[in-house]
């Protein structure tokens, strides 16, 4: 009877933390740029989609894994979209019902996350041949690597672009007095992109390693 491998081993902690630096699905793979640059004008909407699409890929990658062996090759597109869409289903009635004001300002970009290229890619790179547990560790760590670059971007957009966080203005009056002046630029699409492009320049000037990939 062969050993059981631990839920903490070495292995999901490299599954874990990969997704968090050296393999991160925005910065790195380059993946969910769109979502990105659509729902980080403020905080709170990035923050909510991160949680969404973190709970979606953790989920999907565990359900899928359950059931790998009874898929059929040719259809496990469709079984992999089907799975997906349920859960993004769940999460849209869940925010309806208790944050609809931030399910407004999400509006199509919540279904979307149908279509997410993250989520498809750790189904089809990882689910489909690895065990439940470290499946649904691989789909939480992409899911709290997208979300962080999600939160960092808005941060920075919502703080320059209207003095505020999380809808609380955080500029001091007597800066606005003094002559200071939001940045109309920041909350402009072109902005997000330019955001996550010097977030991606930091990032691999710090891991030096990245730039040969």
């Amino acid at each position: 009877m062969s050993q059981k491998e631990p839920l903490f081993s070495s292995k999901i902690k490299n599954t874990f933390l990969g997704p968090l630096n050296k393999n991160n699905p925005i910065t790195v793979l380059v993946l969910g740029i769109c979502s990105s640059l659509a729902v980080t004008v403020q905080l709170k909407p990035a923050l909510i989609m991160a949680i969404s699409v973190t709970i979606v890929i953790g989920f999907s990658n565990l359900i899928i894994s359950l059931i790998r062996n009874t898929i059929p090759s040719r259809i496990r597109i469709i079984v992999q979209l089907v799975v997906i869409a349920a859960l993004v289903i769940i999460v849209d009635q869940i925010l309806k019902a208790y944050v609809y004001d931030v399910s407004k300002k999400l509006s199509v970009f919540v279904g979307l996350i149908i279509t997410n290229c993250i989520i498809m890619g750790r189904l089809e790179a990882f689910a489909l041949g690895n065990k439940p547990w470290p499946s649904f560790v691989d789909g939480i760590a992409n899911g709290l690597g997208y979300g962080i670059i999600l939160i960092i971007v808005a941060f920075f957009r919502e703080l320059l672009g209207s003095g505020k966080i999380l809808g609380m203005t955080v500029i001091p009056d007597f800066l606005y007095k003094a002559g200071y002046e939001n940045n109309g630029l920041m909350i402009l699409p072109p902005m997000a992109l330019i955001t996550i492009g010097v977030i991606i320049w930091i990032h691999r000037s710090w891991n030096k390693t990245l730039i040969e990939k």
